[in-house]
């Protein structure tokens, strides 16, 4: 296997610093830019060949970082975050290989036209250059990061969360191995290494880094947002909310609010809130809490649900407001009965994160309203807020989800990894 840190060009430290880090990456990124699809194509499969190739150092890797969160008392939401099986692994180099499928989105013609003096214009899509990844313990996203940030051409420096150490040191040096052996500039990717300071530093390299993606939980996020004066790209945390209208099926909605809560807990499309029209509480309610309960879900509620919940001897704690505004990552759920559809929508605004929400109903006006209301990066319609994923969407693998508005919102992926630059091919022309 290479060595924690293989010939980083020009690097005169045994960690590089982040001007070291990111000069090379300057100069990786130009290499990468002039790659043919085919060739980068190429270089994933070879990624995704060597991570299979390593799983047994990888999974023995992870062991030490997951071991090491449950002494240090790790939430268990985080600590599946955090774990790599042999299965993981493999969806995780499968990603790599979906990512080759996809269009190469550098290149593609955004818009063009030829002028009245014959002036030829075009605005095409070029890779950003250097790509910041801040991340918490998800090692998954050191192997998108790395992946999407090839295809698009970009280098990219990972920043992952000390929780995740060991695992991050062993998939780079995997993947640099690989690009080594294609014959790529291993300083495509790098790991930066070291405490806080360095992601002061990363943070401020304003000229020498292009952008900066942020992802985790909210701490992270507003850290980043507020102290970079690199540009961010801004994701968000996932305080989603299921609303349950009058004119649902009762069991999709059991199914949607289940799967929507369960299936993944320390995930960031993960409902947090479940809310529940009024004219369908005495029917709903002991159903779905009991179904919620019986999964593990502590309960928060408001009077009326809890209500519902002692009738059917249902645990429950009483709903504080701050309830209402958090994203629990764990299975717990905060629990609302509204009077009616402008009540979850008013519900929704002074709580939401912008992530996902999701309405289950059968009336299309409700439906409509909803879609049109809500103000989010993804809305659902009768179905689970754990589809609001790049995989889910047909993307593969995403760099993160944007909850904010400009140049990116939703899951981000290739096209959202590039910028765009206007070229003009005239024959002699003046103004």
């Amino acid at each position: 296997m290479p060595s924690a840190h293989p010939t980083y060009a020009g690097s005169m430290s045994a960690v590089p610093t982040v001007a070291e880090l990111a000069s090379c990456a300057r100069v990786a990124s130009r290499r990468l830019a002039l790659l043919s699809r085919a060739d980068k194509d190429a270089a994933l499969r070879a990624l995704a060949d060597a991570l299979d190739g390593a799983t047994a150092d990888i999974v023995a890797a992870n062991a030490e970082d997951v071991a090491r969160g449950r002494d240090n008392g790790m939430a268990d939401g985080l600590v599946d975050r955090l774990t790599l099986t042999e299965d993981r692994v493999a969806a995780v180099a499968e990603a790599l290989r979906d990512i080759a499928a996809l269009p190469d989105p550098v290149g593609e013609i955004v818009r063009g036209s030829t002028l009245a003096n014959g002036l030829q214009i075009r605005q095409v899509r070029v890779p950003m250059g250097v790509v910041g990844m801040i991340y918490e313990a998800r090692p998954n996203v050191t192997v998108d990061a790395a992946g999407l940030g090839l295809k698009s051409g970009n280098a990219v420096i990972l920043r992952g969360g000390s929780a995740a150490e060991s695992t991050n040191r062993t998939l780079v040096d995997v993947m640099r191995g690989a690009l080594e052996s294609q014959g790529l500039p291993v300083d495509a990717m790098a790991l930066l290494e070291g405490g806080r300071e360095v992601v002061k530093e990363l943070l401020t390299a304003r000229g020498q880094v292009d952008l900066i993606i942020p992802r985790g939980g909210a701490g992270l996020i507003q850290t980043v947002v507020t102290e970079s004066t690199v540009p961010v790209i801004e994701t968000g945390v996932g305080n989603c909310h299921v609303y349950v209208d009058a004119a649902a099926d009762l069991d999709k909605a059991l199914a949607i609010a289940l799967n929507s809560k369960t299936h993944r807990v320390g995930v960031c499309n993960a409902a947090e809130n479940l809310l529940v029209h009024e004219a369908l509480a005495d029917q709903f309610l002991p159903r779905v809490l009991a179904a919620l309960d019986g999964a593990g879900v502590v309960l928060h509620t408001d009077p009326a649900a809890g209500s519902a919940a002692e009738q059917a001897g249902i645990p429950h704690q009483l709903a504080t407001e701050e309830d209402w505004d958090t994203e629990y990552l764990a299975l717990e759920m905060a629990v609302a009965v509204v009077p009616d559809l402008d009540a979850a929508l008013a519900h929704i605004q002074a709580h939401t994160s912008g992530h996902t929400e999701a309405i289950v109903t059968e009336d299309r006006a409700a439906a409509r309203r909803f879609t049109t209301e809500v103000d989010a990066a993804a809305v659902m319609v009768n179905a689970s807020t754990r589809f609001t994923d790049g995989g889910e969407f047909g993307f593969g693998a995403e760099i993160g989800i944007s909850t904010q508005k400009l140049h990116a919102r939703g899951p981000m992926a290739l096209p959202e990894l590039t910028t765009t630059k206007w070229i003009v091919e005239g024959d002699g022309q003046i103004r």
